[in-house]
């Protein structure tokens, strides 16, 4: 008995309103918009507004997806929210984004994998409607990063920013939807990137903060080596377990780290920049909002069609790395 295919709905994204510029981060660190654009690619990241909290740009996410999908909120089995900046430590992101929608028939959990997160989400999702078990899946990556950085910290401050994306998952036709995944972690570099305080190793208190032990912590050189190596590793994993090769793809959506990685990574394929979606300097670092804000952007602006192979990718904290491959179906 063949799987059931499992393929994109629909997709949508949503970011805040605000923008903070380079030119605006002059103001309160020692940088300038043409040492920030010239290492990272990034020239401007939206910032939510304090009444904004994950679970509203998850929520506004995931109600475009479904508009775009053409599937009430009812239809949900489960939603599935990627994010290392929830609204609390509990309940999960997904159950205020489950009820916020309306969707009363979902199952809702969290998922917490960084910048791979939308990938392992999706991977999830396949699993659940290809046993039959689930029909519709809402899948969301969704950050609030700039709660969780110094903005006069140079290091980490001007590289994240705030937003959302989110598709719909379901049964799409035979040959069509998801063809391939890699999904991988090496917990021994865990301590690269991380947030350290807060949790059950260091709890929260006065030393705490007063050490900075809530911000994002990052060595900046180790991460780039191995997003670097992983992300172009991982893709061609993808691939090899679609039966396919890069030749093969109408476009590749990188996670939005940072242009210099995007581009090494791609000159490792051996691909073109002209079959990259590249948001970055936009946006910034969106975590595990990140591929489904471009992945959405890319599908609005016509870079793909239905019939396209496209490829997703990308790696995060722990350290963690997800490819898809995908045949457009809609």
């Amino acid at each position: 008995m063949n799987k059931r295919a499992v393929g994109i709905l629909g997709t949508g994204s949503y970011m805040p309103e605000r923008i903070v510029t380079n030119k605006d981060l002059e103001k309160t660190m020692e940088t300038s918009d043409e040492w920030i654009v010239s290492r990272t690619g990034i020239g401007a990241r939206r910032v939510a507004a304090p009444e904004e909290a994950t679970s509203d740009l998850a929520a506004e996410a995931g109600r475009r997806a479904l508009l775009d999908a053409n599937v009430n909120a009812e239809e949900l089995d489960l939603i599935i929210v990627a994010t290392v900046s929830p609204d609390m430590a509990f309940p999960s992101t997904a159950c205020l984004v489950q009820a916020q929608l309306g969707a009363k028939r979902a199952a809702a959990f969290d998922i917490s994998v960084a910048c791979s997160g939308f990938i392992y989400g999706m991977s999830i999702a396949q699993q659940f409607i290809q046993t039959g078990l689930y029909q519709k899946v809402l899948v969301v990556g969704a950050e609030t990063l700039s709660r969780f950085i110094s903005w006069d910290d140079r290091k980490t401050g001007m590289l994240f920013g705030d937003g959302a994306g989110a598709a719909v998952l379901g049964e799409t036709a035979e040959g069509f939807g998801i063809l391939g995944l890699d999904m991988g972690a090496d917990g021994s570099g865990a301590e690269l990137l991380k947030i350290p305080a807060g949790g059950s190793r260091e709890p929260a208190s006065l030393a705490s903060v007063k050490e900075r032990g809530h911000i994002i912590h990052m060595d900046g050189s180790e991460v780039f080596k191995f997003a670097v190596k992983v992300m172009g590793e991982s893709a061609l994993r993808a691939l090899e377990a679609a039966g396919l090769t890069t030749a093969d793809l109408a476009l590749l959506v990188p996670h939005q780290a940072n242009i210099r990685i995007i581009q090494s990574a791609v000159k490792r394929l051996g691909m073109t920049m002209d079959k990259i979606m590249v948001n970055v300097d936009r946006y910034g670092n969106t975590s595990a909002a990140s591929i489904p804000i471009a992945l959405d952007e890319a599908a609005k602006q016509g870079r793909f069609k239905t019939g396209d192979t496209i490829g997703l990718c990308g790696f995060g904290a722990g350290l963690t790395w997800g490819s898809a491959i995908i045949k457009w179906s809609r």
